[in-house]
C-alpha cells in the first residue's frame, strides 16, 4: 500500500499520550522548518542533504532532461508547482481517443492509469493482499493434505504465501485492543476539533495558529490543551491542519478496521467491479485509463515534489532535481497495490523512456512476485534505476517480507539497478534521534538512509507536511535524476554507487526502531540497520559521480570485444 501520509502512534505510545493528556508539559522539540531536508550539517548546522552545495559543485556543467517515473496513487496535474514539470509523450495527441504512438495504451499523454477502465471509472480502494491470498487460495489449500514435492515452482510459492496468511487471520487482543484505541482517539480528537472550530470561528486552522490562539470558552481552552498534547507527541508538525490530521488519521483508523473485518468475512474483489481485465493474464495488459489524478492524489504529488517541484519559480518549494520530467503511473490504490499493476507500470516507464522509478509503497505478501521479478530485471536489462521505500513498520526486512525487493524467486543474478531506502530524520526534527523510530531497516536490504520526518512539498492546491520512507524515497531518486542529468554517461549500478558510497555517517551508533515501544532507545551500529548504509547526500554523491568513467554501452561492448 502507499506509505501513510502521516505516521500515526504506534499502539504503545498511544497509551502513554492516553494517561498524559491533561498535562500541558512536553518535552518534544518543535522544529518548524520547510528546508531542513535540504540543508548541510556545516553551513545550516543540521544534517540534510547539502542541496546547495551539490547545485554550487554543478555550476556550470551541462544538464541533459531526465525523465523519472513515479508509480503511486496520482499526482495533482494543475498543481502551481508541478504541472510545468510533467512529462508529455511526445508521439500522443491528447485528447483524440487514438492510440497516436501504437503502445496500447490511448491518450496516455503524461501516463497512465491502470486502476481504472475505459469508461473512466477509477479504481479508490484495494484490500490488503494477506486477505485477497487467503480468501482465493482457502477452497485450494484450506483443511488438505498438500504435497509440495508434487508442486511446481509457482505453485509452491503460492503456497507458501497461503500459508503465511493462513497463520495471520486470527485476530489478536492487541489488534482488537489498538483499534478500540485508535477508535478513541478519533472521537476524542473529533470532539474537541468540534469546539476548537466554533471558538476560533473557522472550520480549518494548523496547528500554530491554535497555539496561539487566545480561546474564547473555558470548555475551548481544556480542548486546546489536550487536543495539542496528543499532537504534540505524534510530532505532527505546526503547519499541519485539524483537517489534514483528521483526514488521515480516519483513514489509517479504516484500513486498521478493514483489515480486522477481512479476517472473518472476504472483502468485495473491488478490482473485479471496476478494472474488469483478466488479472490471471499477464498478456491482458492494455487496461486502464489516461486519468493520473485518480480519486486521491495527496501521496503522489507530495512525492512528485520531492522530486522535482519547478525550482526558483518563487513559489511552493524547490524539487531536488532540475532538469526532471515527472511520469505518473498511477497503480497504487488505497489498499495494497496488486502485482500485476506493479510490473506493468514499471514495463511502461521502461518502454517510455523513464532512467529513474521511483516506488513509494510496499506489503507483506506478494503472489505473483515472478510477474515483478521479470519487471525489475527488464528494467536492469534497459539501465533503468529503481528505488524503493523500504516501509514504515519498524520491522527487520531480512527476516520479514517485504515487496517489492530484488531477491528474485527463479532468476540467478541479483538486479544491479534497485535501492532500498530507510528513513531519518536530524535529531532536532526527529526527538533526538536519527532513524526514524517507524522506518524498516535491515543488514542486508537496506542500501542507504534519507530524510523522511517532516518533509514539506506538494499537495493537491498546496503544500503540507508528511512523514514516512515514502518520503525518503523520493529523496533519493531526486539525486539520482541528478546524476542521470549531469552525467548521462553514467549507469543505473554507477549511479547506486555513487549515492551508497558518497553516504555520510554522522554518528557511529544510531537508535534501532521499536515498534512495541518507540520511548526504549537501544542504540547499534549504523551497519546493523543497512548494507553498509549512511545518510544519503546530494553534494557527496555528485562529487564522487563525477570521478566515475562513464559506462560502456552495449554496442560499445560488441565493438570492443
Amino acid at each position: 500500500m502507499r506509505l501513510l501520509k502521516l505516521i500515526v502512534l504506534p499502539f504503545a505510545l498511544f497509551l502513554c499520550v492516553s494517561t498524559i493528556a491533561q498535562n500541558n508539559n512536553s518535552n518534544v522539540v518543535q522544529v518548524n522548518t520547510k528546508t531542513w531536508y535540504l540543508q548541510d550539517s556545516a553551513t545550516d548546522h543540521i544534517d540534510g542533504i547539502s542541496l546547495a552545495k551539490a547545485y554550487q559543485f554543478l555550476k556550470g556543467k551541462k544538464s541533459t532532461p531526465v525523465i523519472v517515473a513515479v508509480i503511486d496513487s496520482g499526482v495533482d496535474t494543475a498543481h502551481e508547482d508541478l504541472k510545468k514539470i510533467l512529462w508529455t509523450n511526445p508521439k500522443e495527441i491528447p485528447g483524440n481517443g487514438i492510440d497516436d504512438d501504437h503502445n496500447g495504451y490511448v491518450d496516455d499523454v503524461h501516463g497512465w492509469n491502470f486502476l481504472g477502465n475505459k469508461d473512466g471509472t477509477d479504481l479508490g480502494k484495494a484490500a490488503d493482499e494477506r486477505s485477497r491470498v487467503y480468501y482465493r487460495y482457502k477452497d485450494l489449500y484450506a483443511d488438505k493434505d498438500v504435497d509440495t514435492t508434487t508442486m511446481s515452482p509457482d505453485e509452491k510459492w503460492t503456497y507458501y504465501e497461503w500459508k503465511k496468511a493462513a497463520a495471520q487471520m486470527t485476530i489478536s487482543s492487541d489488534e482488537q485492543m489498538e483499534v478500540m484505541m485508535l477508535d478513541a482517539m478519533d472521537k476524542a480528537l473529533r470532539k474537541q476539533d468540534s469546539v476548537l472550530q466554533k471558538d476560533l470561528g473557522k472550520k480549518e486552522y494548523t496547528i500554530s495558529e491554535l497555539e496561539n490562539s487566545n480561546t474564547v470558552s473555558a470548555k475551548g481552552s481544556e480542548a486546546k490543551t489536550s487536543f495539542l498534547n496528543i499532537l504534540r507527541m505524534m510530532q505532527v508538525d505546526s503547519t499541519t491542519t485539524n483537517v489534514s490530521i483528521l483526514s488521515d488519521l480516519e483513514e489509517y483508523l479504516d484500513s486498521k478496521k478493514s483489515n480486522l473485518q477481512n479476517k472473518t468475512t472476504a472483502p468485495p474483489d473491488y478490482r473485479a467491479l471496476i478494472i474488469k481485465d483478466n488479472y490471471d493474464d499477464f498478456n491482458d495488459r492494455y487496461y486502464g485509463n489516461p486519468d493520473i489524478m485518480g480519486p486521491d492524489a495527496d501521496h503522489g504529488t507530495h512525492v512528485s515534489g520531492i522530486i522535482a517541484a519547478e525550482r526558483d519559480n518563487n513559489i511552493g518549494i524547490n524539487g531536488i532535481a532540475d532538469n526532471v520530467k515527472i511520469m505518473m503511473i498511477r497503480a497504487v490504490p488505497d489498499g495494497d497495490e496488486y502485482d500485476k499493476d506493479i510490473a506493468l507500470a514499471i514495463r511502461y516507464a521502461v518502454d517510455n523512456g523513464a532512467k529513474v522509478v521511483n516506488m513509494s509503497f510496499g506489503k507483506g505478501f506478494s503472489p505473483q512476485k515472478k510477474w515483478v521479478d521479470e519487471a525489475v530485471k527488464y528494467a536492469d536489462d534497459h539501465d533503468v534505476l529503481l528505488v524503493h521505500a523500504s516501509g514504515n513498520e519498524s520491522d527487520d526486512i531480512d527476516s520479514v517480507d517485504n515487496f517489492p525487493n530484488p531477491d528474485f524467486l527463479y532468476i540467478k543474478d541479483k538486479p544491479k539497478n534497485f535501492i532500498t531506502v530507510g528513513a531519518y530524520g536530524d535529531p532536532k526534527v526527529n526527538n533526538g534521534q536519527y532513524i526514524a523510530y517507524f522506518s524498516n531497516y535491515g543488514k542486508k536490504s537496506v542500501d542507504v538512509y534519507a530524510p523522511g520526518i517532516k518533509i514539506y512539498s506538494t499537495v493537491p492546491h498546496s503544500y503540507a507536511f508528511h512523514d514516512g520512507t515514502s518520503m525518503a524515497s523520493p529523496v533519493v531518486t531526486g539525486i539520482a535524476a541528478l546524476i542521470r542529468s549531469y552525467f548521462p554517461g553514467l549507469s543505473a549500478e554507477q549511479v547506486k554507487y555513487a549515492i551508497v558510497h558518497s553516504a555520510r555517517h554522522y554518528a557511529e551508533e544510531v537508535n534501532k526502531p521499536m515498534k512495541d515501544d518507540p520511548y526504549t532507545i537501544e542504540d547499534v551500529p549504523m551497519s546493523d540497520l543497512g548494507n553498509n548504509a549512511g545518510f544519503a547526500n546530494a553534494a557527496s554523491a555528485v562529487e564522487l559521480a563525477a570521478k566515475l568513467q562513464p559506462a560502456l554501452k552495449n554496442n560499445d561492448r560488441k565493438k570492443g570485444d
